[in-house]
């Protein structure tokens, strides 16, 4: 799997860094935002490096299908039911932050702080 030593997403996924894990399979890891914008905000990442959205291939057709079903069992389970909001950023005039494919999954009542 590819891994990129300087990444903060990679160092989570390999244990270097904790996070509040909320999933965990072999393909991707679930875990809560540090900085949340809702009342529940979770960020679903692939183990393999992705740099961002943008240099997805056919190949991570699968991936990305794992984790758009994913969020919505997430969510049910860690209690969100009247809607939530799915957001990936791409690229620095997308807002992306980190540099590593994530998808933020964000509900619960609102208002939220952000978004």
């Amino acid at each position: 799997m590819s891994h990129d030593p300087n990444c903060l997403f990679c160092k989570i996924v390999a244990g270097q860094i904790p996070s509040r894990k909320v999933y965990e399979d072999d393909q991707l890891l679930a875990f809560h935002d540090i900085h949340p914008w809702a009342p529940v905000h979770v960020l679903i990442i692939p183990k393999l490096h992705i740099a961002s959205m943008a240099e997805l291939e056919d190949t991570h057709a699968g991936l990305m299908g794992q984790m758009a079903v994913l969020a919505p069992r997430l969510m049910r389970e860690l209690g969100v039911t009247n809607g939530f909001r799915t957001v990936i950023n791409t690229g620095q005039d997308g807002g992306q932050e980190v540099y590593h494919l994530h998808m933020h999954v964000m509900g619960g009542p609102r208002p939220w702080a952000k978004g």
